[in-house]
């Protein structure tokens, strides 16, 4: 069932499919290079799940980019009460999972488990390269596209073969929003710090191939967050749910029955 959902200033698209029943949900939340499409793939290895949510991020697939200030935590917590969710598995990938970190430290009581796969997350040094930013605000201002796929696809998509079409229509369908967005979603307080607060199943995916930086923060963040499951997934980069749809769905699986 779709449908758009009122939030603050504007309004997402979202999702619900899954087996039936009153179960305990699972939410998938998208990253940047992609919209919810790139859960296409797990989809069909899930169908066993009372429950599956999953949203477009404004300015991204079906969701209208913002037209005032919004916080990505806030979104996802009125897509919560929209769909009558008083706790839920939340699985973000990448810009996902660092909203998903987000809602599990500020209202723990809501999140039972928590997978992520490539994720960021506020306040972890280094993450960003100076060059690559400087990179995209060149091609950016060319109104270069192709030149800006080129390089999402270099940057975060090295276990692809060209032509990669699957990475390339979801790099091609995300970059607006990365602008589109920009100034208008709340920047997030720092949260590596406080990964040892968390308290609740927890599974990371890391993509060997993907961006050396990402890497390392991602082994960082699995120590630092206790009794969190490291997935070391070779042949994948920052397209997880494209590389490796049935890594994925069993990651997120062996978290649900540790969840429920």
């Amino acid at each position: 069932m779709e449908r758009m959902v009122t939030v603050e200033s504007g309004e997402i698209w979202a999702a619900e499919t899954g087996a039936g029943g009153q179960g305990l949900p699972v939410v998938l939340l998208h990253p940047a290079v992609g919209d919810s499409r790139l859960w296409d793939p797990v989809l069909p290895h899930l169908t066993g799940l009372p429950r599956l949510i999953r949203y477009d991020a404004r300015g991204y697939g079906n969701s209208p980019k913002p037209a005032a200030g919004y916080s990505q935590r806030a979104d996802l917590r009125a897509v919560l009460d929209h769909f009558g969710v008083e706790r839920a598995v939340l699985v973000g990938s990448s810009m996902g999972g660092r909203t998903a970190i987000g809602l599990a430290l500020d209202e723990p009581g809501r999140v039972a488990g928590l997978g992520l796969l490539v994720p960021g997350v506020s306040g972890y040094p280094d993450l960003e390269v100076r060059e690559v930013t400087e990179q995209i605000e060149i091609l950016a201002k060319a109104g270069d596209m192709d030149g800006l796929v080129a390089l999402g696809l270099r940057l975060w998509g090295a276990a692809g073969t060209p032509p990669d079409a699957e990475a390339t229509a979801a790099l091609r369908g995300a970059i607006p929003a990365w602008f589109t967005t920009f100034g208008h979603e709340a920047e997030e307080p720092p949260l590596y710090d406080r990964l040892g607060e968390l308290d609740l199943p927890c599974a990371l995916l890391l993509g060997e191939r993907d961006q050396p930086e990402v890497v390392r923060c991602n082994e960082e963040m699995a120590a630092h967050i206790p009794g969190c499951e490291l997935l070391r997934q070779p042949d994948c980069d920052h397209f997880p749910t494209l590389r490796a749809p049935r890594a994925v769905a069993e990651l997120v699986t062996r978290l649900y029955e540790r969840a429920v």
